[in-house]
């Protein structure tokens, strides 16, 4: 009997022992450790492979390199600073698993990215139910009109792109034009608010035709806007190799009116593809395309030229535009907590929504409740290409 009581005990003991063991882990793996709570943890989605690599991949790297020198000064009110990115192609699906995870098991302080339109667009709702500042990248208007509470943006969007555009026709007298747009995301919905900017400046469209977006297939809608008496310029919405080819046979075809091109083609690559049936074409650009050319008085040349310098000088290779946008991005969060004092997400989202006069690679930015961009449409600068160069017109 008292052989079998300690055996009882010892038994006994040992089954106390691991339930306690057990408990014991399973409330350290949900508490926070030290170093997590004095990490701040910001969440990336970007289209760094694939065809839309030319926007993701840049702004991946912009987001490294300032996040390692937060780091080196100390990081955001004493806290280390961790970026957690996933690469999610051009895929909208693909982008809501991304934020899911971000969200619920990564647990980020706040979101950059949506490199594309329809990733951005599709993980609002996602964005908005959890509560967490989002800074966009994408150009579209609709990531910010209307404006929704968490989600912020810094690209310059595709309206301000066709006012640019077409403020300058208007300048240069031109009322009837032509439009050749491609099918995709972006050629929609910057086709629709060129044509209702265009209305609004009695300027009328009189040839309106489409091709399949990322096609070399440009010919027979050419051919019919051509066919049109009285186009005086023709504007043609879209984004990749399409528009080079656009321009290629514009020229072959032999239109004796302006080419525009929009922000999409603001690239080497263009130039390099278009080769020299790209001279004359007029487009609108972000300011780091021409920060070497702005005016000695622009208040964003010393920031522009302060990434660049820092960009290539880690990466070796000049930064895009799109990088320009996380670049923003990242400071005007980096700014927010700092103003807020805080990391309460709902402070750091008033703070944000409160930002006036940050000076930054695209412009001076002054947001309200009513404007979760800031920008206006000095944001871009209308060019000229000459001689495979961007050269300003304003």
């Amino acid at each position: 009997m008292v052989k079998f009581l300690s055996i009882y005990r010892r038994s006994n003991y040992r089954l106390l022992t691991a339930v306690f063991l057990a408990l014991l882990g399973l409330v350290l793996a949900l508490t926070p450790t030290r170093a997590q709570q004095q990490t701040l943890r910001i969440g990336a989605f970007l289209s760094v492979t694939g065809q839309g690599s030319f926007l993701g991949a840049p702004a991946l790297a912009t987001l490294k390199l300032y996040i390692d020198l937060l780091n080196l000064q100390g990081g955001l009110l004493g806290r280390k600073v961790e970026l957690v990115d996933y690469d999610v192609g051009i895929d909208t699906r693909t982008a809501q698993t991304a934020i899911r995870r971000l969200i619920d098991i990564d647990r980020v302080d706040a979101i950059i990215g949506g490199s594309t339109t329809g990733a951005a667009i599709s993980v609002l709702p996602i964005i908005e139910q959890a509560g967490i500042p989002f800074l966009a990248l994408a150009s579209s208007t609709a990531l910010v009109s209307p404006v929704r509470k968490w989600v912020f943006k810094t690209s310059q969007t595709d309206r301000m792109a066709c006012g640019k555009i077409l403020s300058d026709m208007r300048k240069r007298s031109i009322r009837f034009i032509g439009i050749i747009s491609g099918d995709g995301g972006f050629g929609r919905s910057m086709r629709a608010h060129c044509m209702d900017i265009a209305k609004n400046l009695q300027i009328k469209v009189i040839a309106d035709e489409l091709y399949r977006a990322q096609s070399r297939r440009v010919v027979d809608p050419l051919k019919r806007i051509k066919a049109k008496r009285n186009v005086q310029a023709v504007l043609n919405i879209g984004f990749g190799s399409s528009p080079a080819y656009v321009t290629q046979n514009f020229r072959k075809l032999g239109f004796d009116v302006a080419l525009y091109q929009t922000h999409g083609v603001a690239t080497q690559d263009f130039l390099d593809f278009a080769g020299p049936a790209a001279d004359g074409v007029r487009l609108p650009v972000a300011p780091l395309i021409i920060a070497d050319k702005l005016p000695p008085n622009d208040p964003i040349k010393p920031v522009l030229k302060s990434y660049m310098q820092i960009y290539q000088k880690r990466w070796e290779v000049k930064p895009s535009v799109y990088g320009s946008h996380a670049f923003d991005a990242i400071r005007l969060y980096a700014l927010a907590v700092r103003r807020a004092r805080s990391f309460d997400r709902e402070k750091i989202r008033r703070a944000l929504e409160s930002t006036d006069g940050y000076v930054g690679a695209n412009g001076v930015v002054k947001m309200s409740a009513e404007d979760h961009l800031g920008l206006d449409f000095n944001a871009y600068r209308m060019v000229e290409i000459q001689g495979g160069q961007w050269v300003p017109l304003e």
